[in-house]
C-alpha cells in the first residue's frame, strides 16, 4: 500500500472514477509490474504470471456479505433478540446462549458452532417466527390469530362475536388474544347457547373472559331470565345471593 500510494496516487488528481481506474490499469501494466522481483528472477508481472496467477482460487459465486456477530440468551418465549429484532429458534434451547450471525441476507442461529436456525431477512421486518420452533402448545396459540377468532365466534353466536370483537378492539390486539381464544374454548364445555348467553349478560358489565367464565360455572345465574339489574358482575353468585339480607 504505501508503494501504490507514492507511486501512483501522489501528486495525482483525477476528474472521475472511470479516469482513476483507466490509469491504475496502465499504472499496474507500464510501471509495477516491470519492476524486477526481488527473490525471484524475472519481472514482478512474470512472476505473478508464472507462480502467483494459477494457485488463485476462483471468485466466489456470491459477493462478500458484510455480517454482524452477537450473543444472546433464548428467552421463554423461544426468541432471541440481536438489535431491536426478535428470532426464533427451536424451543429446546431455551436459556442458552447463543451466538448470533446477522447478515445482508441471512440470519444465523449457532449454538457451541452448530448451525441451529437460519432466517431469510426481510427489509423492515422487526419479528422473526417460525411455527416449527414452538411446543405445541404454542404453536396452537400463534395459529389461533384474531381473524380466526372471530370466525369462530360468528358460529357460537351473535354475543360471542360482540364479545370477541370488543376483546380484539384494543389498541394491540395481541394483548387480549388469550382472552379470545379462552372465551371460544369455553363453547366446548358449555354449549354455544349457555356461552351466547353468558357473553350477553358480560356484555352488560366489563366483557372480559374472566365474567364470562364466572357466569358460566353458576348455573343458576346463565340459565335464569336475567333480573332488572344493570351489572352482571354483581350477579355472579346469583340473583338469591344478591338479594340476601334485603328483601
Amino acid at each position: 500500500m504505501p508503494y501504490v500510494r507514492d507511486s501512483f496516487f501522489k501528486g495525482r488528481q483525477f476528474q472521475s472514477l472511470s479516469e482513476m481506474q483507466v490509469a491504475a490499469e496502465r499504472w499496474c501494466r507500464e510501471v509495477a509490474d516491470q519492476r524486477p522481483h526481488r527473490r525471484l528472477p524475472g519481472t514482478v508481472g512474470e512472476v505473478f504470471f508464472r507462480v502467483e496467477r494459477p494457485c488463485l482460487l476462483p471468485l466466489p459465486a456470491e459477493p462478500f456479505e458484510v455480517a454482524h456477530w452477537a450473543k444472546a440468551t433464548v428467552h421463554p418465549d423461544c426468541q432471541v433478540q440481536v438489535q431491536r429484532t426478535r428470532y426464533s429458534v427451536p424451543w429446546h434451547l431455551i436459556g442458552r446462549r447463543l451466538d448470533v450471525r446477522v447478515g445482508e441476507r441471512l440470519v444465523q442461529v449457532y449454538d457451541q458452532g452448530a448451525l441451529v436456525k437460519t432466517h431469510l431477512r426481510r427489509r423492515g421486518e422487526r419479528r422473526y417466527l417460525d411455527p416449527a420452533d414452538f411446543p405445541q402448545q404454542k404453536v396452537a396459540f400463534l395459529l389461533r390469530t384474531p381473524l380466526w377468532c372471530r370466525r369462530q365466534a360468528q358460529e357460537l353466536g351473535c354475543a360471542v362475536l360482540q364479545l370477541v370483537d370488543e376483546l380484539l378492539a384494543e389498541p394491540m390486539p395481541l394483548t387480549r388474544l388469550r382472552q379470545a381464544q379462552a372465551v371460544i374454548r369455553l363453547g366446548e364445555a358449555h354449549g354455544a347457547e349457555r356461552l351466547d348467553l353468558a357473553c350477553r349478560r358480560a356484555l352488560e358489565a366489563d366483557a372480559s373472559y374472566r365474567t364470562v367464565k364466572g357466569l358460566l360455572e353458576n348455573p343458576l345465574v346463565v340459565d335464569e331470565s336475567p333480573p332488572d339489574l344493570s351489572m352482571a358482575g354483581a350477579m355472579l353468585h346469583g340473583a338469591a345471593a344478591l338479594l340476601e339480607g334485603v328483601l
